[in-house]
């Protein structure tokens, strides 16, 4: 018996051991088609924490939308080898589960429906998107969307490209590569001159990019948008100067 710990305590965790030991007890096929119920984002990518098992049932294909470039037989539902072969197959709402390990290539996809890009790492560096040389971004935004856990490299370009919708942005690392003196010259996150992107409609449609727990390398743009701009618990890292930045600022 423990001493000094009152009594509701104890009954409130004892009841919390009965609670986990039932949902444990359930087979998958049950477990799963609960989690089948929960918002991608954050409840289910939550539940996927949990322990392995329930790892392995949340990040199911049957729940998900996945990219996986290490399955052969791409016939199985769900299932597919590229990201702009999922983008296109996804239907307003989904989710997009992109394997860790490797590098998955992003070049200029365009997403003009609300989806959801989450990384199936632990870590955002578990799950890379290159973006090739002489492309303009790795992913330009026209709807509102969501990017979560997720590394994406450019090597010339902008890492990101937002020109209408609500884009947030959460637990990623953004990567650019290109001249080493860009940083003198280019900002980190910068306004979008397109001349096919009026700003004063963007704004006044509540268009908006959302920044948070993000770390941002290099010196060139790493996120090109027309909208307002938030950013909380951003880091920002010029690699070739060794300065690092902290932001945690809204800006229109």
């Amino acid at each position: 018996m423990e001493v000094g710990v009152p009594k509701w305590k104890k009954l409130a965790k004892q009841s919390e051991n009965s609670i986990n030991s039932s949902i444990n007890n359930l087979d998958d096929g049950c477990l799963m088609h609960i989690f089948s119920f929960l918002s991608p984002l954050p409840d289910r990518y939550n539940t996927a924490l949990v322990c392995h098992r329930w790892r392995f049932l949340a990040c199911h294909p049957r729940l998900w939308l996945r990219v996986d470039r290490s399955v052969k037989d791409h016939s199985e539902p769900g299932v597919y080898a590229s990201i702009d072969t999922a983008v296109s197959a996804a239907r307003p709402g989904d989710t997009i589960l992109i394997s860790a390990g490797g590098i998955h290539r992003a070049s200029n996809i365009q997403i003009k429906k609300p989806l959801c890009l989450v990384g199936a790492g632990e870590l955002p560096d578990d799950t890379t998107l290159i973006c090739s040389r002489g492309s303009d971004s790795a992913l330009e935004f026209s709807s509102t969307c969501k990017l979560a856990n997720l590394t994406v490299r450019a090597e010339l370009g902008c890492c990101l490209l937002h020109r209408s919708g609500r884009l947030t942005i959460d637990g990623c690392i953004l990567q650019c590569e290109s001249n080493p003196l860009d940083h003198l010259s280019h900002a980190i996150i910068t306004t979008a001159s397109s001349p096919d992107v009026v700003s004063s409609v963007l704004k006044s449609s509540g268009d908006s990019v959302s920044v948070s727990r993000t770390r941002i390398e290099g010196g060139a743009k790493a996120v090109l948008t027309s909208g307002t701009l938030s950013l909380q618990q951003v880091r920002v890292i010029c690699t070739r100067t060794s300065l690092v930045f902290w932001f945690n600022v809204e800006h229109s």
